[in-house]
């Protein structure tokens, strides 16, 4: 097949030996990568007249970066050019495992001792969602996440969540403790009357319970306000 001809892809197999991703990481690890080298591997096959690397680096300056390309729904990424059905496919599908790992690790469940904790759990990842989503940190009597719950989606706030919600998964395991964490969309983490409503209620209700509300963190992008931290819904504020 000529270059010429307009179904001609780059392959990784066509570059210098050196400079293969594949063979780079077989031989020194993944961890070596670049970005751009792991997303090449995953790709596979570049476009006409530009390597599967050059590719990968278009993708990850037009999304900016792999949070970008997280956020991206499956008909963006199919319209990017040199991706379509199939390559799109593959690349959400790796993000996506790359998200559950992230969030899985039952072997070392992290202790929450101070809202930075609990944004590490899963703060990323709901910083790339594009609807409003409320989740729900279980924890065990040392602070230690038993699981995360998703609770609602869409507009959170005291008039679409039902307080019975927020608590239902903690009764059933048995968890004497929680945070609540939700993100807002636009990346601004500033708590609205709303937040600190449900907060205010959550709290109240968690002291019936006998279930704590340790902490409720809004996420912006890259950032996040713990409305315990600012007394906002806490200690009858």
């Amino acid at each position: 097949m000529s270059e010429g001809q307009g179904n001609y892809h780059i392959s990784v197999k066509e570059l210098p030996a050196s400079e293969r991703p594949r063979e780079r990481l077989r031989q020194l690890g993944p961890q070596v990568l670049t970005n751009a080298e792991l997303l090449a591997v995953i790709l596979n096959t570049g476009t006409r007249g530009e390597s599967v690397l050059e590719l990968a680096q278009r993708l990850l300056v037009e999304f900016g970066g792999l949070v970008g390309l997280a956020r991206a729904d499956f008909a963006t990424l199919q319209r990017f050019h040199g991706l379509g059905e199939a390559k799109a496919a593959k690349l959400q599908a790796a993000l996506e495992l790359g998200r559950r790992l992230a969030l899985a690790q039952p072997e070392e469940r992290p202790t929450i001792r101070t809202p930075e904790d609990a944004y590490a759990v899963a703060g990323a990842d709901m910083a790339t969602l594009e609807q409003e989503q409320l989740r729900v940190l279980l924890l065990d009597t040392r602070n230690r996440v038993l699981r995360t719950v998703t609770v609602a989606q869409g507009h959170v706030n005291g008039a679409q969540v039902r307080i019975a919600e927020l608590f239902r998964e903690a009764i059933r395991s048995n968890a004497p403790a929680l945070v609540l964490l939700h993100n807002h969309p636009s990346g601004d983490p500033t708590p609205s009357r709303a937040d600190i409503e449900l907060t205010r209620s959550a709290v109240g209700a968690g002291r019936l319970l006998g279930i704590d509300v340790v902490d409720h963190l809004v996420i912006g992008h890259g950032c996040f306000v713990s409305l315990r931290r600012h007394r906002l819904g806490f200690d009858g504020t």
